[in-house]
């Protein structure tokens, strides 16, 4: 039989929704006709492998089908497209419409901390970085229709008679301290501004609704929220009706006209020097970019974080080293970044594996260590920045491990449920203390003040994307393979997967390379 023969039996095989295994070819070819093997498997809805023993069965079938002769010619049934790894979603090339090479770059910095940090780690800067951050978010809690007029809470305790018993309710805006959950499931925290500090308490109820879904979820210290509520009888608890965290609703995304319909792309956390980076993969990337139809729409590449592995990061990493020396692990990533096709420009942000300060916000990459670049421009962590006109907001994401740890809602992989949790307190890192290192800027810089058109976060090594309240949610996938102590949690990242978005369409697409 000709391989022209099992091309097109193929193609039927595979037009109803089955997929050919190899051990079933020889059968296959020998059969007179598959028609009524097809018939079958459409009768039965049989999808995924056509292995030995599905073979079988639907030959069986298919026997039955015959002696009962069906006059009627059998109608080509709808082409039914493949699975892709991780369930990937399929895109359209026609939502890509623009070649990058026909658009000039261009892209505007809004924040980037490089440069320009100025705290000396005083008592007095974090005073003054918690102070700025309740007064930034305060102003966006204040933009939707609370149910009072905010107080101060040393006035609520003075006047707490008046604020006791049903319908007496009064408002506060301040940090969240010293969240959590009762024998009883309720949510116990305190709420405090710069007057003082008075306990709360957000009951369990056998209802739906926003507030339930906070106390099946919890709060993070240091969240900055609204509460409403009444004071108990004795006036040492409020008992809260409602919390109120800033308002969105849906955002209105910006996009890039027309002429300007290129693509932006994302990965994170490369890991260049461990010996579980994925260079076979990234080869294989790399001629993509070269030779694919939807690699010539992407304009921008962006890295959110740990380009390299680093050097001393944990206690005994030389083990996991195939490149011992910091300065060489940036070389070579600059070497391999320049294998990309001239039409794209890179924006690398540090992690918590480069050599910056660990304290976030990070400034970008030393300007030793960015001699063997000429396609990439090196920002901060996070960094705020437009592409043709959308706005991009890219973080590494290591708080992510504090959602996970505060938030019952949140796991290493759901990662997107943390980015949620962000967009809808209108920060990055809530917590100090955590796992998350801060530096006490006079300004909290990790407020989030300009909702993005396009979220981007890494560090925990998984993939996602989705729309979330109209901003494109982007969890960067790795290129590292499974370390130690991801095998020791029992964790599988989801490695190599490419994820582009049309800054124009802003269709998303992710192309894997396993």
């Amino acid at each position: 039989m000709s391989d022209a023969e099992w091309a097109e039996i193929h193609r039927k095989v595979m037009a109803v929704g089955l997929i050919p295994a190899r051990s079933v070819r020889e059968r296959l070819l020998a059969l007179p006709s598959i028609d009524a093997l097809l018939q079958a498997a459409v009768k039965a809805d049989c999808k995924g492998m056509l292995d030995e023993t599905m073979l079988d069965s639907l030959l069986k079938q298919s026997e039955s089908t015959v002696v009962a002769r069906t006059i009627a010619p059998l109608a080509e049934p709808e082409p039914v497209a493949a699975p892709r790894i991780h369930n990937l979603d399929h895109y359209k090339l026609a939502d890509f419409p623009m070649q990058a090479k026909d658009v000039d770059a261009e892209i505007t910095v809004h924040f980037d901390i490089t440069g320009k940090s100025v705290t000396e780690g005083k008592k007095e800067d974090i005073q003054s970085f918690f102070n700025d951050r309740l007064k930034q978010i305060r102003r966006l809690i204040l933009d939707r229709n609370l149910p009072n007029r905010p107080i101060a809470v040393n006035e609520a305790v003075r006047q707490k008679k008046q604020f006791t018993g049903r319908g007496n309710d009064f408002t506060v805006i301040g940090l969240v301290k010293e969240s959590n959950t009762t024998k009883n499931g309720h949510l116990r925290f305190s709420i405090e501004d710069s007057t003082g500090e008075v306990r709360c308490m957000l009951m369990q109820r056998d209802e739906d609704g926003p507030s339930q879904e906070i106390v099946h979820a919890g709060l993070m210290d240091d969240d900055v929220i609204g509460v409403s509520g009444t004071f108990n009888t004795s006036g040492d608890l409020v008992f809260v009706d409602d919390i109120h965290f800033p308002a969105l609703t849906t955002h209105k995304r910006r996009t890039a006209g027309e002429d300007r319909a290129v693509s932006a792309a994302f990965i994170s956390d490369l890991h260049l020097g461990s010996k579980t980076f994925l260079e076979p993969q990234w080869h294989k990337m790399i001629q993509w970019f070269h030779d694919d139809p939807l690699a010539k729409t992407i304009r921008y590449l962006v890295i959110s974080g740990d380009g390299v592995d680093g050097v001393g990061i944990y206690p005994g990493q030389d083990r996991h080293l195939n490149i011992t020396d910091l300065f060489n692990q940036y070389s070579r990533l600059g070497e391999m970044l320049q294998e990309l096709p001239d039409w794209v420009e890179v924006l690398l942000l540090p992690g918590n594996h480069d050599a910056v300060r660990p304290a976030e916000p990070q400034p970008a990459i030393d300007p030793e260590l960015q001699t063997d670049y000429n396609n990439t421009l090196f920002v901060g962590n996070p960094c705020d920045f437009s592409l043709n006109g959308v706005r991009v907001l890219s973080y590494h994401g290591v708080s992510i491990m504090d959602f996970v740890s505060s938030l019952r809602t949140v796991t290493f992989e759901t990662p997107e449920a943390a980015m949620r949790a962000m967009i809808d307190r209108r920060h990055l890192a809530p917590s100090w203390g955590g796992k998350t290192p801060l530096s006490p800027e006079p300004e909290d810089r990790l407020v989030i003040q300009e909702i993005p058109d396009i979220f981007v976060t890494g560090h925990v090594h998984g993939h996602h994307t989705e729309t979330y309240k109209g901003v494109n949610l982007v969890h960067s996938s790795t290129w590292q393979d499974q370390t130690d102590y991801q095998r020791m949690l029992g964790f599988q990242p989801k490695p190599c997967i490419l994820t582009v978005v049309n800054l124009h369409t802003h269709a998303m697409a992710a192309i894997p390379f396993v």
